[in-house]
């Protein structure tokens, strides 16, 4: 099948999902995460590890401010509907496979989602990551709790609250990844000799039983509420949109 903003392809048990948007920062709309859900359909039966990817510069740099500017221009409904974004990373944290996000470069906003809903992170020397958000007013109500669940309230609320980037030594030593090397390729190749060895039936199994053990699904409707009223606000939109015409953050006069 052909995707508009995913690059797939399946080698044996393990599926390769590469977000493709180079014109855009590999940003989040709602087509890639449609895509990446029917992506995640077709591996419930047969595949046993999901390897994300993304740019060699860029893994995700969060939501597509621009498309929301577009669509508010051609009076198209602005506000966003974050369900369908919280159940793909909850799909990426809970379905019946191993997930693996392999991260070089920017990761942003909605990007540390993804990685927080991994269960192994593996990051070259370049990879960076950062929560922007409360810069225009929002905050990553989503995000926040597989971020929460993998690194811990404190370390999330001090990435939430300085909002500038932190280079891969410290998110290795937070526990935000779980491995490193400039040469991540070869060790993303070791890995995954390793990992497809446990069998579908082991890792449905366990993947339920952790599920059971988090309380993901109990924080969706406080996270969806909280992520509406920001992006509702006419304030934060505005500032948005001032920084996509003009490249001017909400604090600059």
């Amino acid at each position: 099948m052909n995707y508009q903003t995913i690059q797939v392809r399946f080698q044996d048990s393990i599926c390769y999902l590469r977000f493709y948007r180079p014109e855009a920062n590999n940003t989040i709309n709602n087509i890639l995460v449609e895509e990446c859900m029917h992506v995640l359909a077709l591996c419930e039966e047969s595949v046993t590890i999901v390897v994300l990817e993304g740019l060699p510069e860029v893994f995700c740099l969060g939501a597509d401010f621009q498309g929301m500017y577009e669509n508010m221009a051609n009076e198209h409904e602005h506000a966003q509907n974050p369900e369908p974004l919280y159940d793909l990373w909850l799909k990426l944290a809970t379905g019946p496979y191993i997930t693996i996000s392999h991260v070089r470069g920017k990761a942003n906003a909605g990007g540390i989602g993804f990685i927080a809903a991994s269960d192994i992170v593996i990051a070259d020397q370049t990879a960076q990551f950062s929560l922007s958000e409360l810069l225009f007013g929002l905050f990553p109500a989503c995000v926040l709790p597989f971020l929460v669940r993998r690194i811990g309230f404190q370390k999330a609320n001090y990435l939430t609250l300085m909002t500038q980037p932190i280079m891969v030594q410290q998110a290795l030593s937070w526990g935000l990844v779980d491995v490193y090397d400039a040469q991540s390729d070869t060790v993303l190749r070791k890995h995954l000799l390793r990992l497809r060895r446990l069998s579908k039936t082991g890792i449905l199994r366990y993947k339920r039983f952790m599920d059971e053990l988090s309380d993901l699904r109990q924080c969706k409707p406080l996270a969806l509420a909280s992520n509406q009223e920001v992006f509702s606000d006419a304030q934060n939109l505005k500032g948005i949109f001032r920084y996509v015409e003009t490249g001017q953050f909400p604090w600059m006069d």
